[in-house]
């Protein structure tokens, strides 16, 4: 069984809403601060997710790059011995002269991806394209990101166009650096439902894997979401060229947070009215499903585990954080890697739990969809301006070194584990899970996508 490693990740979503860019290195600070690179080399981090945006770098035209940032940062954390992921789009749908859903987005990040490697030939992990399904829900599925359509087809091409930028990029890298790995982030879901949404959670339980399918070249005529593809816009010989030059990551990147449980109820009237979602076909509550009663939530090791089972391909928890008190913070990344760490007894390839949001984030409760400087704490405190350590910090010291964290915030239960979590109560017996043979006939004559996921938050216990 091989160690389990600590990495750490920067928050660097450049995200656009409207006419208005979000970008989190720069309320963060570390846009302005070298030495945050020698604070995380003294925590013992030797892998970090670090950003080198194509937005920031060739921002108005793509033929004139500003290489200032990355030529002072790249060689510091070389000097530190931290070996960089290099992400070029986080949430982003590129510079303003591309989208996702535009022609020219998969060419224009395949030849950033080529200049980040003939400048940087010493990098070896690359993330071109950050959670491209989550993107593209949020951004063409469900509006909250440009360019802000509510449309199948539209999410369909965007969802497109980031895996070719992906497989383009990495074949770019990979002419001059043969070895680089993709490490392909994702987000680590599963949704659960009453008996009368079983369809709809079938679905979407479906969809979560889709990036992984395509890459890994297993959507084929007979998958369940071939169809899907084809009736919103793919053609296919363009879906064929997946099945005749797939990208496969070196590590699948498995993003988990508590609101990735998710919960679809009928019965309107039990929830608050911002839980409400519409896939077309009926109006429900989507909720997060730590905070409905009798819900049994599949919890990380099980999500490893089928992520480890379907794909046989190393995985790595890419982000863990939680918005609560510093406290519930130590105890949720705790109880993360200890699912990390049962996941491996159980035979999974897990090599590694990301530390996410270093410095914190803003606005994440709203995602990013208001400026309004609501902050969530990370492993610093960086509201002074300064990096102050919190909890998190001593956890994450102690993980780098191989020692047992031994504290006894650690002791108690996270507040997900306690019965004040629960603030709801189905209106019927939730449905059981369903193995795939069990749900092909249902998925492929449902191709209900459309919900609003509006509410994805944290709530404080």
């Amino acid at each position: 069984m091989n160690q389990l490693d600590i990495w750490g990740g920067i928050e660097c979503s450049h995200c656009r809403v409207g006419d208005t860019y979000s970008d989190q290195l720069t309320r963060n600070g570390h846009w302005h601060r070298l030495d945050d690179l020698d604070a995380l080399a003294d925590l013992g981090l030797k892998t970090l997710r670090y950003p080198l945006l194509w937005e920031h770098t060739c921002p108005d035209n793509p033929d004139t790059c500003d290489w200032a940032w990355p030529d002072i940062r790249l060689p510091r954390l070389r000097e530190l011995g931290i070996n960089p992921i290099i992400g070029l789009v986080h949430h982003g749908s590129g510079p303003r002269y591309t989208a996702l859903h535009e022609e020219n987005f998969a060419t224009g990040l395949a030849q950033h991806a080529a200049r980040v490697a003939e400048r940087y030939p010493w990098l070896t992990h690359f993330t071109p394209v950050n959670e491209p399904l989550t993107t593209a829900r949020f951004s063409a599925l469900y509006g909250h990101w440009y360019p802000h359509t509510a449309d199948d087809r539209t999410f369909v091409r965007a969802l497109l166009n980031q895996l070719e930028a992906t497989r383009l990029s990495m074949k770019a890298i990979r002419k001059i650096i043969p070895h680089a790995q993709l490490v392909q982030t994702e987000d680590l879901a599963q949704v659960h439902s009453t008996p009368a949404l079983r369809y709809q959670a079938d679905f979407e339980n479906l969809r979560r894997w889709l990036s992984f399918d395509l890459l890994c070249g297993r959507v084929t005529p007979e998958h369940l979401f071939w169809h899907y593809l084809r009736e919103h816009g793919a053609s296919e010989a363009e879906l064929q060229t997946w099945l005749d030059d797939p990208c496969p990551p070196d590590v699948m990147g498995l993003n988990h947070y508590l609101t990735s449980e998710r919960f679809l109820d009928e019965e309107m009237n039990n929830y608050w009215e911002c839980h409400a979602a519409n896939n077309g076909r009926q109006r429900y509550a989507d909720v997060e499903a730590v905070r409905v009663g009798t819900i049994k939530m599949a919890g990380v090791c099980s999500l490893l585990m089928q992520a480890w089972q379907r794909y046989k391909l190393p995985v790595s928890i890419t982000e863990a954080h939680l918005n609560c008190t510093r406290e519930e913070q130590v105890r949720w990344l705790h109880y993360v890697w200890n699912e990390a760490k049962a996941a491996q007894e159980q035979g999974a390839d897990v090599r590694a739990v990301t530390v996410w949001s270093l410095f914190g984030t803003f606005d994440w409760d709203s995602l990013l969809t208001r400026n309004v400087d609501s902050y969530e704490t990370g492993v610093f405190d960086v509201r002074s301006g300064q990096l102050r350590p919190t909890m998190l910090a001593k956890l994450v010291r102690h993980l780098a070194h191989g020692q047992k964290f031994e504290h006894p915030v650690v002791q108690s239960l996270g507040w997900w584990q306690r019965p004040s979590r629960v603030l709801f109560q189905p209106s019927t017996a939730p449905a059981q899970p369903r193995v795939l043979k069990a749900v092909k006939n249902r998925v492929k004559a449902t191709y209900a996508s459309r919900h609003d996921e509006q509410q994805e938050l944290e709530y404080a216990a």
